[in-house]
């Protein structure tokens, strides 16, 4: 794992190759592995900022960048994944570092709105996201809105 290297492009610069990586990994992780068959194609890849760690051109964390006003009034994060073979290196809290970053650099804005897996709440909760009390579910797996101020 001492060959990682960080990207950051926006959908327009992906090359296909990175492109079908970065939907490989988040297949396998929200389609398959959490056997959840949901539209992962959404039509909003093309506005987001991706961001991923690669090796060897797979793809080992991954997300995806909103600016203001596009998925909400903040701008925001989603699609956050480390891959199983990934886990457990700090990758995660790298990612979520680097978006948090990104957003204030990129869109200049410090309020970012998530909507997090339940079971994440905690490691979010060590960014500064705090629950908004807005719970609901989504592809039957339970979610909270958070809101970074």
């Amino acid at each position: 794992m001492n060959n990682i290297v960080w990207k950051i492009k926006t959908f327009d610069e992906l090359t296909v190759t990175e492109l079908y990586a970065v939907i490989k990994a988040r297949i396998d992780v929200f389609v398959v592995e959490q056997n959840c068959p949901y539209p992962d194609l959404d039509g909003y890849d093309q506005k987001a900022v991706h961001l991923w760690a690669e090796e060897d051109g797979e793809v080992l964390a991954n997300c995806r960048i909103f600016d203001k006003g596009i998925k909400y009034n903040e701008a925001s994060i989603g699609r956050v994944l480390t891959t199983e073979k990934a886990r457990g290196k700090n990758l995660g809290r790298q990612l979520i570092a680097y978006a948090v970053q990104t957003i204030e650099n990129r869109f200049r804005t410090f309020e970012i709105r998530i909507s997090a897996q339940d079971y994440l709440l905690r490691f979010y909760g060590d960014f500064g996201f705090e629950d908004t009390g807005k719970k609901y579910l989504e592809d039957d797996i339970p979610h909270t809105e958070m809101l970074r101020k």
